[in-house]
C-alpha cells in the first residue's frame, strides 16, 4: 500500500471548474471520499466550482465522466468509488472496465481525470483508505487534481494547443 501521495500543492487562486462523478454503491465510503475531496478543494483552490454528479454504481462512473466531458468541459474530473472484491471476478472486472474508460477519457478530452474507484479486498482497507486519517483517497485525489489544473494553465502559456475551455 502506498503511502507517499504527491506533495500538498499551495493555496491557487485559479478559477477552475472540477467535476467529481461518485458512486452511491457503497455509500459510506464514498461519501467520505466525496466530502474529504470537497473540503480539500474548497482549502486549496477556494475560487473552483464543484460540480457533483453521483451514479448508482462504478460501473456507471464511466458512462456519466464521458457525458459531463463532452458537455460541460470541466478542467478537471475526479471519479470516487469503492468496489469490494468478493467471491466472484466481478469486482476485478469492474474495477479494470472502468481504469480502462477512465484513462482512455482523460487521452481523448486531453483533461485530467483523477481516478480513485478504489478495488479493495476487504471493509477494513476502505475504513483505511476512505475513513482514515492517516490516508484518506478523497484528499489526495483533491492535491492531485489542483496540481494537474495548474499543470494544464502552465502547458497551455508554453504550448499553443488548442483548449475549449
Amino acid at each position: 500500500m502506498s503511502t507517499a501521495a504527491p506533495r500538498t500543492p499551495r493555496v491557487s487562486t485559479t478559477r477552475a471548474t472540477i467535476a467529481i462523478v461518485a458512486s452511491l454503491y457503497n455509500e459510506t465510503y464514498v461519501n467520505a471520499l466525496l466530502e474529504s475531496a470537497r473540503e480539500e478543494i474548497k482549502g486549496l483552490m477556494p475560487q473552483a466550482q464543484i460540480m457533483i454528479y453521483r451514479v448508482p454504481g462504478a460501473f456507471e462512473i464511466p458512462v456519466c465522466a464521458e457525458f459531463v466531458l463532452r458537455s460541460t468541459q470541466p478542467d478537471a474530473l475526479i471519479a470516487l468509488g469503492v468496489i469490494l472484491r468478493g467471491e466472484t471476478e466481478h469486482g476485478d472486472l469492474v474495477g479494470a472496465s472502468v481504469t480502462d474508460a477512465l484513462m482512455r477519457m482523460a487521452v481523448a478530452h486531453v483533461v485530467p481525470v483523477i481516478h480513485e474507484v478504489l478495488l479493495l479486498d476487504s471493509e477494513e482497507q476502505a475504513q483505511e483508505r476512505c475513513l482514515g486519517e492517516q490516508i484518506n483517497r478523497g484528499s489526495e485525489a483533491a492535491q492531485v487534481a489542483v496540481n494537474m489544473i495548474e499543470l494544464f494553465n502552465k502547458l497551455r502559456l508554453t504550448f499553443p494547443f488548442p483548449h475549449t475551455s
